[in-house]
């Protein structure tokens, strides 16, 4: 598929898709003869993965490297004790994004709060 079809199925903008491609984490299967970019399910995967990794604030070092290991067919020693290091960090990463949710839902609740009671006394004065 070409660039846009991918760009409509991940959610990532072109031009963060040309960038990942030219930092060399996720890179076309193929090229037509025009020149466009041909990606495949396995491209699509690895930007999905690309994007999860994101938000997690993994850099594009640590998404090159998990998506080395997961391209590995066979089990190593030492790739799957990183594996589980970058487990265990997006685990970490996830329990303090959650955290800051809760902080920030507590936050939204406190102005809905007061915004209720100011226009319910804004009511009352009306009367």
């Amino acid at each position: 598929m070409q660039i846009g079809e991918v760009a409509e199925r991940t959610g990532l903008s072109l031009r963060t898709i040309r960038y990942y491609e030219e930092v060399g984490l996720v890179v076309p299967s193929a090229r037509t003869q025009g020149g466009f970019r041909l990606y495949t399910e396995r491209d699509v995967d690895r930007l999905f993965l690309a994007k999860r990794m994101k938000p997690l604030g993994f850099h594009l070092d640590e998404m090159r490297e998990l998506l080395a290991l997961l391209d590995e067919p066979r089990a190593r020693r030492q790739g799957v004790g990183r594996l589980r290091e970058l487990t265990e960090d997006a685990e970490q990463r996830c329990a303090e994004l959650r955290a800051k949710l809760e902080a920030a839902e507590e936050f939204a609740r406190t102005l809905r709060d007061h915004l209720t009671r100011r226009e319910s006394e804004l009511l009352a004065r009306r009367r």
